[in-house]
């Protein structure tokens, strides 16, 4: 660290502002600021020509536009993009760590479901739809259940209605009907729900019971069609009834002394900023890499921010099979975007350019740090249910609401959420834990935060240190407590990607 900006890799011709640095400001004893130049962009540390490559992490962010003086800011305009990496010219296996931190606590106590690899942090009664059409009926009967029936359950956590946009006027064989259709069917055996499965559908929509329920299952305890009642009071009756039994089977259960291998954990970043690089997700990735030294499972996501970084991902999968797979995934969204019409320019958003983040391939680098150091050992689709325990990367899209729903398909339990700009984003099917990037931003939004990584920057604790924190309170989460966004109970709805057509 240098005195008011930080440099990340010795090679690295910028550094990012630690606060905003005003013209005459000297950084680094001799260079002068040139330029006014917000909290987390980026100021030059030598003189750049135009064309010259502008690094941090030690990888090109971009080439100058322009010639560049030592002081000056450079942000988004400054810079043309490199080359996305040649998916055809990856190679695997070349950083395979083996020496990860070993985690001090090795167990949680949480929820054993039989039959699933992973045990619940929460005892909730989820309610599936099939459809939009039953969400009106739904969310006035799941607030009669909660307000009457509930409160006899008392070892029950909550009930939440998984609510999604598919099931009618959808191509519902077309090809990329597989991914929604996924994910749909595997949110409904997240460990969270305990085991029991309830639906409830319309009746006449394309979504039909056996595209998201095994055969066994598919009987009158765990499915219901709001067409089969006559009026909205039996049909309240009828839901509130079945809710009834499979609320007196949730109550059964209690929290047990679990392994870590029965823990799955979700990391995401969203609203980031040049910090969430050097702070909040490189702190996240020392938690996770203590999760899986203890034998978890960490899964990191989001295709399309960290596409730009692909062939360091590639470096730590241990074989070519799921290498290819890698591949695939990555050719797939680069398809999809070609079809869309877009590029990979269309990211960052507004506010990570804000927040100092110039190109995709700095936040493609920065998200990547959430991964931690670990080898990978599977790369799986969005919403697919990972067959190993570790690090998996979900390909799922880079959306917030988006990815969240794709990571509870996959089995999560809980989530860590890292965030440079603030969102009060949270999920109801399982917890989010929330961390900042800044000291300021804690301050600014103490009662929404529940990790602050800004002591990084500040140099009051080392990455080491406070992904240790951040592991322990992972635990302690997933063992009960509730973090900030659960205890105000800010939940968002469930967003089911669909790249398939619409009828």
């Amino acid at each position: 660290m240098l005195k008011h900006v930080v440099k990340m890799r010795p090679n690295d011709n910028v550094a990012i502002a630690v606060h905003d640095l005003h013209v005459g400001d000297k950084i680094k004893g001799d260079i002068t600021v040139n330029d006014e130049i917000p909290q987390a962009h980026k100021i030059a540390l030598v003189n750049l020509a135009k064309g010259d490559a502008v690094l941090r992490y030690g990888v090109v962010l971009g080439y100058a536009k322009s010639d560049i003086q030592a002081g000056d800011w450079i942000n988004e305009t400054s810079l043309e993009l490199p080359p996305s990496p040649d998916l055809n010219k990856l190679t695997y296996g070349t950083n395979i760590r083996k020496d990860l931190p070993k985690p001090k606590r090795t167990t949680f106590m949480g929820y054993d479901v039989p039959g699933n690899k992973y045990a619940g942090t929460r005892n909730i009664l989820g309610i599936q739809t099939t459809v939009q059409c039953v969400v009106g009926v739904l969310k006035i009967a799941v607030d009669r259940i909660k307000q009457e029936l509930l409160p006899k359950y008392p070892h029950v956590d909550d009930v939440t209605v998984v609510s999604h946009q598919y099931g009618c006027g959808v191509a519902i064989d077309a090809p990329e009907a597989k991914v929604p259709i996924r994910e749909i069917r595997n949110i409904v055996k997240n460990p969270n729900f305990g085991g029991q499965i309830m639906v409830v559908g319309l009746g006449c929509e394309k979504l039909t019971p056996d595209r998201i329920l095994d055969p066994e299952d598919i009987n009158d305890d765990n499915l219901l069609y709001l067409q089969n009642y006559k009026g909205f009071e039996k049909m309240i009756t009828a839901i509130m009834a079945m809710a009834d039994k499979k609320l007196a089977i949730l109550e059964t259960h209690r929290r047990t002394e679990q392994p870590l291998s029965k823990l799955s954990v979700g990391f995401q970043c969203g609203g980031s900023d040049a910090f969430s690089g050097v702070t909040g997700n490189p702190s996240a990735g020392y938690a996770s890499d203590l999760l899986v030294a203890g034998g978890g499972t960490a899964m990191f996501s989001e295709v399309t921010e960290v596409r730009d970084g692909v062939n360091f991902i590639a470096q730590r999968i241990p074989d070519q099979p799921n290498c290819n797979k890698l591949v695939k995934e990555m050719s797939w969204f680069d398809n999809y975007l070609a079809k869309g019409g877009v590029d990979r320019s269309a990211n960052p958003t507004p506010g990570n350019r804000k927040g100092g983040l110039s190109t995709i391939v700095e936040k493609s680098m920065g998200s990547i740090a959430k991964s931690g150091t670990a080898p990978i050992s599977q790369v799986v689709s969005a919403g697919e249910i990972p067959t190993k325990r570790g690090l998996i990367f979900n390909a799922t899209p880079a959306g917030d609401f988006t990815t969240g729903p794709m990571q509870l398909a996959s089995g999560m339990g809980l989530e860590v959420f890292v965030t440079g700009r603030g969102t009060p984003y949270n999920l109801q099917a399982a917890p989010v834990i929330k961390v900042c990037t800044r000291t300021d931003l804690k301050e600014f939004w103490s009662d929404l935060i529940d990790i602050n990584a800004g002591k990084v920057a500040t140099g009051d604790l080392t990455v080491e240190e406070l992904g240790t924190e951040l592991f322990n309170f992972i635990l302690d989460v997933a063992s009960g407590e509730k973090p900030a966004a659960e205890r105000l109970k800010l939940y968002n709805d469930i967003c089911i990607f669909n790249p398939a057509p619409m009828t």
